[in-house]
């Protein structure tokens, strides 16, 4: 309804604001196609001034990060959007900004997200992983071209390595480059080459473009098909600002077809250079190493065990010697204590053998079997005994015995 005012009657402000608010809210929440003119990150907030895509009409609006960081692809200044947003009023200031709720990228954006959605879920397969990616030969002994008819990369590519390494074989399979048809070509190309025994790599080239243009290189099956290809394959697309899915597939990304010819053969100038370097340095090392070894032998020349090699061994003579000597006067000494040892052992035999005792006198008399005898009951008159003496043996037979006398001689007969 109208407010009913006048000039002897006004409105406060206040009521005015209060108003505005209740129509603005009343607006609800509405999908809205701008440019966005400004973006500003503060404090986990977004600020921004949405703009009209033809009328010279701005508007500010605000929203989370999240809001933002949730689009598919990045959103930044110049970007065509679709917001959802709610209108509302700031009564204290009277002005009017948009709370953001969601951000669609409009145009080129929402086909960049569509490929970002792509992209993503090849990644989560593990098609980019880099642990999957091929080595390129050094020196490949021919390779393969895949790129337009008559195209300035196939003359960048063909020009440039030949430059670098004159005897480089290629084999060039011309397919579209742009247009529905052109996955299709290429993928038939990449069969052709794959029969070739004599191609170790194969590069897809095309000078650039824009996304549009482009959409053939992020091809699900053409990614796939590179990606289960058994030769390295190189993707010199040459379009720096948006990335295909091909060039995070591929074995190797070459930013231009240009740098794709100066990756995927060496030069040869600087591998003359770098013989020629390798040669001096080995060189080098050699006479290094023979001189080194020159001077350790003048050195263990100069050294007096060798400058008299006798010095050594009289010493070692010398050695020899004293222990000779040493175990000489050893044995000498073991010999003079046993000799000692031997003698005193055979005194002390003799002085307990027999023949000590008949030697002092005595004699051992023996019966015809050899019976020593020891009592004169053991023979009789007329008995034949042997008696041995400290020189010989004696023959003789008895008379007669005589017992010895028991009785011992008293004290006092002594005395008497």
């Amino acid at each position: 309804m109208a407010l009913d005012t006048s000039a002897d009657t006004p409105a406060p402000l206040r009521q005015i604001s209060q108003l505005l608010d209740g129509y603005i809210g009343r607006l609800g929440a509405v999908w809205v196609e701008a440019e966005i003119a400004q973006l500003t990150r503060r404090q986990g907030i977004c600020f921004l001034t949405l703009r009209d895509l033809t009328a010279k009409i701005s508007i500010d609006a605000k929203c989370h990060v999240s809001v933002l960081d949730g689009s598919p692809i990045p959103v930044t200044e110049g970007s065509r959007v679709v917001v959802h947003a709610r209108p509302a009023f700031y009564a204290p200031r009277g002005s009017l900004s948009l709370d953001l709720r969601e951000i669609r990228p409009q145009g080129e954006g929402e086909l960049l997200a569509q490929l970002e959605r792509r992209r993503q879920l090849l990644a989560a397969e593990g098609l980019f992983d880099p642990r999957l990616k091929k080595p390129l030969p050094l020196l490949p002994r021919g390779i393969g071209l895949i790129t337009g008819r008559n195209s300035a990369a196939e003359r960048d590519i063909l020009e440039n390595a030949r430059l670098r390494w004159p005897d480089v074989h290629f084999v060039v399979r011309h397919a579209l480059m742009q247009g529905n048809d052109s996955a299709r070509d290429v993928m038939g190309a990449l069969a052709e080459l794959a029969a070739d025994r004599s191609i170790d790599l194969v590069v897809i080239a095309r000078g650039g473009g824009s996304v549009e243009d482009l959409l053939p290189f992020s091809d699900e099956a053409l990614v796939r098909a590179v990606h289960a290809y058994a030769l390295p394959v190189v993707s010199a697309i040459g379009h720096e600002p948006d990335t295909p899915i091909l060039d995070l597939v591929a074995d190797l990304r070459a930013s231009t077809p240009t740098d794709a010819a100066k990756r995927i053969v060496p030069d040869v100038r600087e591998e003359l250079a770098g013989v020629a370097m390798m040669r001096e340095r080995a060189s080098l090392a050699i006479r290094s190493m023979v001189d080194r070894e020159v001077r350790g032998l003048a050195d263990v020349r100069s050294r007096p065990v060798l400058a008299q090699p006798s010095t050594l061994v009289d010493a070692e003579q010398s050695v020899v010697r004293d222990w000779r000597d040493r175990s000489r006067r050893s044995l000498g000494h073991r010999l003079d204590r046993a000799g000692d040892e031997i003698v005193h052992h055979l005194a002390r035999v003799r002085g307990l053998s027999p023949l000590a005792t008949l030697e002092r006198g005595y004699g051992v008399a023996q019966l015809a079997d050899g019976t020593v005898v020891t009592s004169i009951g053991q023979v009789t008159a007329d008995t034949e005994l042997t008696v041995r003496v400290a020189d010989g043996t004696i023959t003789t037979r008895t008379l007669a015995t005589d017992p010895a006398a028991t009785a011992a001689t008293s004290p006092e007969d002594d005395h008497a």
